[in-house]
């Protein structure tokens, strides 16, 4: 006997299942799984059978799980492997037997329905994660991407924001209540999508239809810049070799400070597309260069803000493991102090040093936090001043000494 029977099932509103399953089924006492699961399998539960009804944050529901002393049937969504309950509770009861009893996903219903060959489609799930997931695939230029989406990362918002960067290059497959006979398909441009209403479950394969070229080290001359100050922007040499000492590889949440043109976001992103971004500048007409040079490099997931760093609340980001500090407005040591509060134990903090004074101010405020200066480079461009690129690390608690 297992403790766990995690039974998938399809959208059908009278599901058919096999003799094992119906066995199972009225042998058990105690099921769950979501509310629309228990509208479509009621009628085949025995009287007096108790429901768990599975809600997130999970938590709960595995607390109800451990007090339960007999076999649980729970039901899931296509294949309960497949980014479904069953991995969740395979980590949280690890000594528990479990059978898991599949159908087919939701993408791969989509897929079949669609005549579309999904051996190389790339998952990107939104249910309950994070943008980054889709951002990535978008940014590499994946040819087939499936999405499993929720009931806020919707078809239209998911849309809307691959619109705001200039991202039709995709042709969009819809799925709804895949599986049953309520199930719709459509085919749509990435515009028609912003518009369409959805119901739930619902899910979205993209083929790519255009290459969108992208280019390592981006000119400084092809970003919109600021208004009659077009020195205003870390140049290409510079801005690669910060990129290149910040580490971004391993990196997962990036803080960019004073980023004027939004250079150093957008090539970082474009570089580390798994990263998380966060941006903050103090002039308004930033705003509006962002969202341009976003949307000319075709890049999602910057989240930009305007305003005084010195007043702005840190902790609405996530902390930090990888910073640039493009500005400072002359109080560079009270900025890495605060900084310091929230980045990471091991975290890299890199910043572009112009004259001797900056030089000075960045080592004293890094040995009085008592970062460790890992890396120096001197560089020039062209015609202009040369820089130094200095890399600070915050030491690691962990790192043994």
């Amino acid at each position: 006997m297992y403790k766990f029977y995690v039974i998938g099932i399809s959208d059908e509103t009278k599901p058919v299942l096999s003799d094992e399953l119906k066995g199972i089924i009225s042998k058990a006492h105690c099921f769950s799984g979501g509310k629309r699961h228990y509208e479509l399998v009621a009628d085949l539960l025995p009287a007096n059978h108790e429901w768990l009804e599975v809600i997130v944050p999970l938590k709960q529901t595995f607390d109800q799980y451990r007090q339960v002393d007999q076999s649980i049937v729970v039901f899931a969504s296509g294949d309960p492997l497949f980014f479904g309950i069953a991995n969740t509770i395979k980590r949280e009861f690890p000594d528990e037997s479990i059978k898991v009893y599949s159908s087919f996903n939701s993408l791969q219903m989509l897929a079949q329905a669609c005549l579309i060959s999904y051996g190389n489609m790339v998952v990107a799930t939104l249910t309950g994660r994070p943008w980054e997931n889709l951002d990535q695939e978008l940014i590499k230029g994946t040819p087939l991407i499936g999405i499993l989406t929720d009931k806020r990362k919707t078809p239209a918002a998911i849309a809307q924001r691959m619109l705001a960067v200039g991202l039709t290059n995709y042709k969009v497959y819809l799925g709804e209540r895949m599986g049953g006979e309520r199930q719709q398909v459509k085919q749509l441009s990435i515009e028609e999508l912003t518009e369409t209403s959805t119901v739930m479950p619902n899910c979205l394969i993209l083929e790519k239809l255009t290459h969108i070229e992208r280019v390592t080290g981006i000119n400084e001359n092809d970003f919109h810049y600021l208004d009659g100050r077009p020195k205003m922007i870390t140049k290409r040499s510079i801005r690669l070799m910060s990129l290149s000492m910040l580490k971004l590889d391993a990196a997962k949440v990036f803080w960019d400070i004073g980023f004027c043109t939004g250079s150093v976001s957008i090539e970082a992103k474009q570089l580390a597309p798994q990263l998380s971004v966060f941006a903050i500048e103090k002039r308004e007409e930033s705003r509006e260069l962002m969202a341009k040079n976003q949307h000319k490099f075709h890049i999602p997931g910057i989240q930009s803000a305007i305003g005084d760093f010195f007043s702005f609340n840190l902790e609405d980001w996530p902390q930090p493991d990888r910073i640039f500090i493009g500005g400072h407005g002359g109080r560079l040591h009270e900025m890495m102090e605060r900084l310091n509060q929230h980045l990471k134990p091991g975290g890299i903090i890199v910043f572009n040093a112009v004259s001797r004074e900056t030089t000075e101010a960045f080592k004293k405020a890094a040995a009085d936090l008592s970062l460790t200066m890992t890396d120096t480079m001197l560089i020039k461009q062209d015609e202009h001043n040369p820089v130094i690129i200095f890399q600070a690390t915050k030491p690691d608690a962990n790192t043994s000494q």
